[in-house]
């Protein structure tokens, strides 16, 4: 199949995963994961209608958003390093994967340097896993706190990455967890801070929307395998 027509698959699992949870399908919004796949794809996937893609390496991004042009929104999904920052703040529309007030703060700074507001995600490692990046469930409400005092961030929710299961209704209670994280958090927060949760990739996509995913990240489904050679 072509991207066109895998986008098309996936958008319509979207929106009947969306009905099914007694939501409008335009509350949950792909973003389709370019890592690993050339400009030439991203191009396609434009062509098709698709505007939000990710990233997950700053150095291929950068070579990539500058052949690609014009036109996507870019969000950055993967680890980053602080050192990273400045480039990161220049590149995307949103950071997803803010895990520490250090990154935060750099991120904030550069972010002022460019004159504009930075859009950002608390990124929880609500599997626990020790492998995986993110902060810990018990850490989030103090590190979003410092967050949304920072001019040039922007603080629109909470991102995860669930353990790999074969059964994605395995994955429902991590994104029902952070579901639950996002509504304790938003009490203490400005209007807004909370409104978005990034969860669900290929795999378990539509157990996430069942749990309240506003943003799922899809990158297999549509692109194919990746080639990591």
């Amino acid at each position: 199949m072509s991207i066109a027509a895998n986008l098309a698959l996936v958008t319509s699992r979207i929106a009947a995963a969306a009905r099914a949870s007694g939501r409008k399908p335009e509350q949950v919004r792909l973003v389709a994961v370019s890592k690993m796949h050339g400009p030439q794809v991203v191009k396609a996937a434009l062509a098709a209608g698709q505007i939000l893609f990710g990233e997950n390496y700053v150095q291929e991004a950068q070579d990539k958003i500058a052949v690609v042009g014009p036109g996507p929104s870019w969000h950055f999904i993967g680890h980053l390093q602080s050192n990273k920052a400045k480039v990161a703040a220049e590149l995307f529309d949103v950071v997803q994967s803010v895990d520490r007030l250090k990154l935060a703060k750099a991120l904030d700074r550069h972010a002022g340097d460019l004159g504009r507001k930075l859009g950002v995600l608390l990124q929880v490692n609500v599997g626990g896993e020790a492998q995986k990046s993110g902060c810990e469930p018990e850490t989030a409400a103090a590190l979003a706190q410092e967050v949304a005092k920072l001019e040039h961030l922007e603080l629109s929710g909470l991102m995860t990455m669930p353990p790999f299961f074969d059964d994605p209704e395995r994955a429902r209670p991590v994104f029902a967890e952070l579901r639950s994280l996002a509504e304790k958090l938003g009490r203490d927060l400005p209007r807004g801070a909370m409104r978005h949760l990034s969860m669900g990739m290929s795999g378990d996509y539509e157990a996430a929307i069942a749990e309240g995913a506003t943003l799922v990240r899809v990158g297999t489904a549509i692109f194919g395998e990746r080639d990591y050679s």
